[in-house]
């Protein structure tokens, strides 16, 4: 079972990746995208690290902008299990 994430941990996290930020108790962060294909792509290539990790995000796609918050819901807050499923996404993103 995950554990929620210390706001140490948080504020780590948040300063080793500074795109990301906490926002209604979710990691949240915005991508950009050149087109629609890139960012489905993304979606694409963030959608099997998820199922991976049976960590699946909330994420809101228009054109080339993908909107996503991350959660952990047994734990009832962040955990380890977004930090990863957020740097997996950022690899994702330079590709």
């Amino acid at each position: 079972m995950a554990t929620k994430a210390s706001d140490n941990d948080i504020q780590a996290f948040l300063s080793e990746l500074s795109d990301w930020r906490v926002e209604d108790g979710k990691l949240h962060r915005e991508y950009q995208f050149k087109n629609f294909v890139e960012a489905f792509g993304f979606m694409t290539q963030a959608a099997l690290a998820a199922e991976k990790a049976d960590h699946h995000p909330e994420w809101f796609n228009v054109y080339k902008k993908v909107v996503v918050d991350l959660t952990t819901h047994e734990a009832d807050g962040i955990s380890a299990k977004d930090f990863d499923l957020a740097r997996q996404m950022e690899a994702a993103a330079k590709c």
